[in-house]
């Protein structure tokens, strides 16, 4: 009987193991890009930068190139502002594509600005980006935003 009890416990221990892990490798890259632009862009927590970005990640937005320095200095700016304007973030993801420890993604991303339920501007951007495997997940690499038409 005590074998058994062993049994089940180790059996219940691995199938636990298995569903926190149970997430394909295109789910975790669309986590990625929007658990990644909700924690930076609109909560503005700088130490989410570290969280989902490589040390060495360039963003190229609409002809700059950003490196950690300024996106660092972009999210301090940004959160020291008093505003009761929220970002809401959407995605339609185009296509993900996974080699190893490498993946990329293509994809639209919409930001609705409100205020008290009011949509008071919206934009669109056609957007790709890089991301490697590491030893805490996938983190971005690089990322290019383009305007895009409403």
């Amino acid at each position: 009987m005590k074998k058994i009890f062993q049994v089940l416990i180790m059996f219940l221990a691995v199938n636990a193991l298995g569903q926190k892990s149970g997430k394909t490798d295109e789910d975790q890259i669309k986590d990625l890009i929007t658990n990644s632009f909700q924690e930076i862009f609109s909560d503005l927590d700088q130490k989410a930068l570290d969280v989902y970005c490589t040390q060495d990640f360039l963003l190229l937005e609409t002809g700059e190139v950003w490196n950690m320095d300024k996106m660092k200095g972009y999210v301090k700016r940004a959160s020291e502002e008093k505003t009761e304007v929220k970002r809401i973030n959407s995605f339609d993801f185009i296509e993900i594509k996974i080699n190893g420890k490498m993946a990329w993604v293509a994809y639209r991303n919409k930001a609705e600005f409100m205020l008290r339920g009011e949509v008071l501007r919206e934009i669109n951007w056609l957007e790709s980006a890089t991301a490697i495997l590491t030893e805490e997940g996938w983190k971005l690499q690089l990322l290019h935003s383009t305007l895009a038409k409403d």
